[in-house]
């Protein structure tokens, strides 16, 4: 059995119960940084083995994975914090335990982009989840192809490149396209703005940005 425990992504009280429970019965724990994850499971008490799971890894050791899941061991993977496999490893894992007939079980759980859109005031009954853009290659291929939504689409972006991805979306999808920036979801200084995109440049253009962002942006109207 193999579980994807999602993990709060600033708040700790969000971490469910069922979720440290796992943590507790799982045989290993697969963390994206160790480091980071051992603060979360030494405040619940989480006394669970870690071993390192992440990007630069996950192709390497995949397999190995799936061969001791087969043989009966239980584990979880969690990431940094959220949902594993959204913009984090976990996709490479799932599809391997999925093909070797190694059951998976995601719990419910944080993931930042849900509380972004619901609370944007933007329309999310349909939205694209792109997640964070390529730095260079494919960039505007890819800003092209989302100006033209006629739907509400998500990105996730770091906090000092906002700026730039603010004044490209100015660029692509017209100055007055209405849009919201989320940030530190969950924690003290949580802070969700919603406008069009020149007023957000302007907001955030004034300030000392911190925090993981994510970007709503509303559909291309029609007409």
């Amino acid at each position: 059995m193999l579980y994807i425990v999602p993990t709060p992504i600033g708040n700790l009280e969000d971490m469910t119960m069922r979720a440290i429970r796992i943590l507790k019965e799982v045989t290993l724990i697969m963390a994206e940084d160790t480091r980071t994850s051992r603060r979360l499971l030494d405040h619940y008490g989480i006394t669970t083995h870690m071993r390192a799971f992440h990007a630069h890894n996950e192709h390497a050791v995949t397999e190995r994975i799936v061969d001791e899941l087969s043989s009966g061991v239980t584990m979880a993977l969690i990431s940094d914090a959220g949902t594993p496999g959204i913009s984090d490893p976990g996709f490479l894992l799932a599809r391997a335990c999925q093909r070797r007939g190694v059951r998976v079980e995601c719990l419910p759980g944080p993931t930042a982009f849900v509380p972004a859109l619901v609370s944007s005031g933007l329309p999310c009954d349909t939205f694209h989840f792109e997640g964070f853009l390529p730095h260079k290659k494919g960039r505007q291929t890819r800003l092209k192809y989302l100006a033209e939504l006629p739907h509400t689409f998500v990105l996730y972006e770091s906090p000092h490149r906002l700026m730039k991805c603010l004044e490209e979306l100015s660029t692509f999808c017209g100055p007055e396209r209405q849009a919201c920036v989320a940030r530190e979801l969950s924690k003290k200084h949580e802070e969700v703005k919603t406008a069009s995109l020149t007023e957000l440049k302007a907001h955030f253009g004034a300030k000392d940005v911190k925090g993981e962002i994510v970007m709503v942006v509303a559909g291309k109207e029609k007409g």
